[in-house]
């Protein structure tokens, strides 16, 4: 089980760090903080939407994974 969670765990951070560094930026700055940057640049398309749908699929990856084997450990 360790096993397979660390498997989990590691294609998740890969994944993750590709599908962030994959996604373009907005050049909003700190006004997409509060939800301004979609006012100026409009909604996200395309591939930028299958990223984010990935990032956070990956990311959600990562945590379990990551508590899965924190507890397998102790």
């Amino acid at each position: 089980m360790l096993v397979f969670l660390t498997v989990i765990l590691l294609i998740s951070s890969i994944g993750l760090i590709a599908t962030v560094l994959l996604q373009s930026g907005t050049g909003a700055g700190l006004g997409a903080i509060g939800g301004a940057g979609e006012a100026f640049f409009g909604k996200k398309k395309g591939m930028d939407e299958l990223f984010e749908k990935l990032s956070i699929i990956s990311a959600a990856l990562f945590l379990l994974s990551s508590l899965g084997v924190t507890w397998i450990m102790r």
